[in-house]
């Protein structure tokens, strides 16, 4: 099957996975809203940095190193998993002791159990990094989905029927625990792929070479990204975190969908054309194009229909998350294109460039935090605006210099979308 035709089919795969998951977490995030109490949210809220950790660790840079390597063997494939569980292991035993103090942190006892629990999903998920990693080279995203779907619905019903009995915030954590054990089963049923009995320290020492920058950059990643949630779980209510990650959740719906489902397909697409700069800029440039072309006006007009959307589906409950949703939509505008910008330094084994990139874009981040705290929890998120815009110049800095593609540029691109979003959102506001 030739590059193009694999690359089509790949994004038809990707979109009908990605759509599905998105379709099912946000119908079972709905019933499960209506059932449990913002706080219950919030409590799980509280320890999704620490969540975020723990994958980072896990499924991080050597799986990428996986995919855009062009010469692999059984040993290489061996080598990452048996790594990747050894790490899974040792993250669980740390969190596992750290808990207390994790609780006691956010003065919430019960939050000793809850990550004790949950965060098992650290080996459930190193079982398959590398099946996925190995059907994702291949571009092959068809039992990738028929895997993905079947285990997320299992999961979310588990979630509902356990929260409907009065199981509170567990009912989520076993949401995500069986659904990750499906979703194992399956994959090793399905991929085609087992590990040998194997360990390369030079394989080793090859993938980690490259990827443990892309592991740290990832590292420093999430924890910048749950940085709100740690602030606001620490100096507020339980309950004002779980209002924010409700509007963050609603935002990264049409967010998520789109960019990340051709993500999947680009980074391996990317890798296959990194040494012909022409081709790859032509690629981003209309992949920008598409997605801001998609996700601007859904982000926008979901802002303006914020209220009656939200009484609609979530209950009036849920009303105090509209300001946060809406401020956090004009700060999701710009994730996907900073995702594309980000790719090319990956393909290009610009691993380093990533890492400094993370690095000063998250001194910027604590900055912003110290100055937003000043103004209470709306100075957080209008400091989290201004820090998505900043974020942007800075990854198209680099694209620049690697596909001469300036930022200037990419703003040439897509502010025509952006002025007619507006507008358009401005009169459905008025009507």
């Amino acid at each position: 099957m030739s590059l193009q035709k694999q690359a089509s089919a790949g994004v038809v795969w990707t979109f009908i996975q990605q759509f599905g998951q998105q379709i099912v977490n946000f119908g079972v995030s709905i019933v499960l809203a209506r059932l449990l109490m913002p706080s219950e949210f919030g409590l799980i809220g509280m320890i999704s940095v620490f969540i975020g950790i723990g994958n980072a660790l896990v499924n991080g840079g050597l799986t990428q190193s996986l995919i855009r390597s062009k010469e692999l063997d059984q040993e290489d494939y061996s080598t990452v998993f048996f790594y990747n569980l050894g790490a899974s292991i040792i993250i669980y035993a740390l969190i596992y002791v750290c808990s207390p103090l994790i609780a006691d942190f956010y003065n919430q006892p019960i939050l000793i159990g809850i990550i004790r629990l949950y965060c098992l999903s650290f080996i459930i998920s190193a079982l398959t990094a590398v099946q996925q990693a190995r059907l994702t080279k291949e571009m092959n995203f068809k039992i990738q989905t028929i895997i993905g779907l079947p285990s997320l619905v299992i999961g979310g019903v588990s979630g509902i029927i356990l929260a409907y009995l009065g199981y509170g915030v567990w009912s989520i954590v076993w949401s995500q625990l069986i659904s990750g054990v499906a979703k194992t089963i399956q994959f090793w049923k399905y991929s085609g792929w087992s590990p040998s009995i194997v360990f390369s320290l030079d394989k080793f020492k090859s993938h980690f070479k490259f990827g443990y920058k892309i592991t740290l950059s990832n590292l420093i990643a999430k924890i910048a990204s749950n940085s709100y949630l740690i602030i606001i779980g620490r100096f507020f209510a339980a309950s004002q975190v779980g209002y924010y990650t409700r509007a963050e959740t609603m935002k990264n719906l049409p967010v998520t969908n789109l960019s990340v489902a051709l993500n999947k397909v680009t980074y391996p697409l990317f890798s296959d054309i990194q040494n012909d700069n022409d081709r790859l800029k032509k690629v981003n440039q209309k992949l920008m194009k598409i997605v801001v072309y998609v996700i601007a006006p859904v982000l926008v007009f979901s802002a303006v229909l914020a209220i009656p959307i939200f009484r609609f589906l979530l209950t009036e409950k849920w009303l105090p998350a509209v300001p946060y949703f809406r401020i956090l939509c004009v700060a999701g505008i710009l994730s996907p294109i900073e995702m594309y910008n980000v790719n090319i330094l990956m393909v290009k084994g610009r691993s380093d460039l990533m890492l400094k990139l993370t690095i000063m874009k998250n001194v910027l981040l604590a900055i912003g935090i110290l100055i937003g705290i000043q103004f209470g929890i709306y100075g957080l998120l209008y400091a989290q605006v201004a820090l998505s815009l900043i974020s942007f110049l800075m990854n198209a800095h680099y694209t620049n210099k690697y596909i001469n593609y300036t930022a200037i540029e990419q703003l040439r691109d897509l502010v025509p979308i952006f002025l007619l979003v507006l507008i358009t959102g401005f009169i459905i506001y008025f009507i």
